[in-house]
């Protein structure tokens, strides 16, 4: 009887447990429905005319599917040169991510006179704003004649503080064995690096290069400061314009802000567990 009694609160609470974690789901599930309904509805609203984007009541799903607000983005408001523009900048940023990956590997196993000092200047760089070096980086790009070109847009973000930081604490945990080895078998620093350092470095690897695309992605203000030609403006600045060119027309906007947003969103869902995996190792280490 003793025995019959213990067990029926134990089995209470567990009912209790499971029907709190079922209302927690579904009170978690109706707010991220209305949080994504605005995104869906800009979508979506990418395919309406813009007699339907204004219609009352606002419909969700289009009454027809048309591809004029895209094919107008490419053909009148010049998206094709900002989308190419972006993805030079994104490609530049990878190869900055491999000179972060570079330094981060010199900080982290060569030991020369003055690396922690110099490592300790590096990460002093993170405190200050990148808004207070725009002025003087500027006036350095001005004297040698690179504003206004997509090398002036690109070469300030090629390495930075953040990223080395970040290469140099996963790759301190490398066994200094495994280096020696690949010494001892006849292979340079710089093979060394690829072929040993860099595969045992892919998931730093793939957090940064999500990080990396998404600020390369959404390059705004540099550009928007360093090149007065619009030919190098990104997909950011063209959508601002974009704002102000077309006041009145929310389903071009729409299309423009889905072909800004979509991208990122997409690259988010599919890589998200390194995201989140990684942050994790790392911070375990």
């Amino acid at each position: 009887m003793s025995a019959k009694s213990a067990s029926t609160p134990s089995a209470g609470s567990g009912s209790n447990d499971r029907l709190l974690q079922w209302l927690a789901g579904i009170v978690l599930t109706v707010f991220g429905l209305a949080m994504l309904l605005p995104f869906i509805w800009m979508v979506l609203s990418t395919f309406k005319s813009e007699s339907e984007v204004l219609s009352i009541p606002p419909t969700l799903w289009p009454n027809a599917f048309t591809l004029a607000n895209v094919k107008k983005l490419f053909v009148s408001m010049n998206f094709g040169v900002y989308l190419g523009n972006t993805l030079s900048i994104v490609v530049f940023s990878f190869f900055g991510m491999f000179l972060n990956a570079m330094a981060g590997f010199g900080f982290a196993k060569y030991h020369f006179k003055g690396s922690k000092a110099l490592f300790y200047i590096v990460l002093a760089t993170m405190m200050i704003p990148g808004q207070v070096t725009m002025i003087p980086v500027y006036l350095i790009l001005n004297a040698m004649h690179l504003t206004n070109t997509m090398i002036g847009i690109v070469l300030p973000g090629l390495v930075g503080a953040f990223g080395i930081f970040l290469f140099r604490q996963f790759m301190v945990t490398i066994p200094d064995e495994l280096l020696e080895a690949g010494r001892m078998e006849g292979a340079g620093e710089f093979r060394t690096f690829l072929q040993i350092v860099l595969p045992i470095s892919k998931p730093i690897l793939s957090v940064q290069g999500i990080l990396t695309f998404i600020a390369g992605w959404n390059s705004f203000l540099w550009p928007l400061i360093i090149a007065n030609d619009e030919k190098l403006y990104t997909l950011s600045v063209g959508l601002s314009l974009l704002k102000s060119q077309s006041n009145q027309n929310f389903a071009l906007q729409m299309a423009g802000a889905t072909l800004m947003v979509a991208p990122i969103i997409v690259i988010f869902i599919i890589f998200q567990r390194h995201i989140i995996e990684n942050y994790t190792t790392s911070g375990m280490k």
